[in-house]
């Protein structure tokens, strides 16, 4: 009987032991598994031309986290920047974004109240706080130079050397090209007109041959009263 005793008394100390065994593994588990104040961070950068707060929350127990921002002047709020904002975190992180003009070297207090249930779980700032960078947020220049195209050959104009006037464009170079161009009214008698003004004074007949014949007989008759002449001056003698 005695011996059952110790056996028993024995079993039952190791029972009690892997009891405390477990319930430390358990409250070390729980612990461990619990949102934290290190689980949470804090950056100010730019968005562009405008600057922003971000908070990161990597709880992967997910439990609603309440962010509040907050300028601080020589270790006091001066004030806070736009409206707190809830965040559920996960094990990769899940962000929240405050749009902030900072100004550089400024500083920020983040505050963090994550509670679920009737427990809290963080009530407390991230540390340290978010001092913002040296030179302040501008605007990405992303315009490209417009290029302008150069002339084609075609559209170059040679500009004549000074003091050449330039000849301007006839009627025909300036009108359309499909038009046809329009005979100029001429002051010159037609064909037909020149050939009637010739027959009326008949510029068209033998007038040269006539003309020829007409002084070769006024030279001939004029030897002939020469010679007549002559004649009656030597009978007279």
């Amino acid at each position: 009987m005695s011996l059952s005793r110790r056996t028993a008394a024995r079993s039952v100390r190791m029972l009690g032991v892997t009891a405390a065994s477990a319930a430390l593994a358990l409250s070390a588990a729980g612990t461990a598994l619990a949102c934290d104040i290190s689980e949470f961070s804090a950056t100010a950068a730019c968005d562009g031309a405008k600057g922003v707060i971000t908070v990161t929350d990597k709880d992967p127990t997910g439990v609603p986290a309440v962010i509040t921002v907050f300028l601080e002047n020589n270790g006091a709020d001066l004030r806070q920047v736009g409206t707190e904002q809830t965040v559920v975190g996960s094990k990769k992180g899940v962000t929240v974004t405050f749009a902030e003009d900072w100004e550089p070297n400024a500083e920020y207090r983040v505050h963090v109240l994550a509670v679920k249930g009737k427990k809290t779980f963080v009530d407390a700032d991230i540390s340290p706080n978010v001092t913002t960078p040296s030179k302040a947020c501008k605007a990405d220049d992303t315009s490209t130079p417009s290029t302008t195209p150069s002339a084609s050959p075609s559209e170059t104009k040679t500009t004549p050397p000074a003091g050449t006037a330039t000849p301007s464009a006839s009627p025909s170079e300036t009108s359309d090209d499909s038009a046809a161009p329009v005979p100029s009214a001429s002051n010159a008698p037609s064909a037909a007109a020149q050939e009637s003004n010739l027959a009326e004074t008949g510029a068209n007949s033998n007038t040269g041959l006539i003309v020829g014949v007409a002084a070769a007989l006024v030279v001939v008759g004029g030897g002939a009263v020469f010679f007549g002449m002559r004649r009656r001056g030597s009978g007279n003698r």
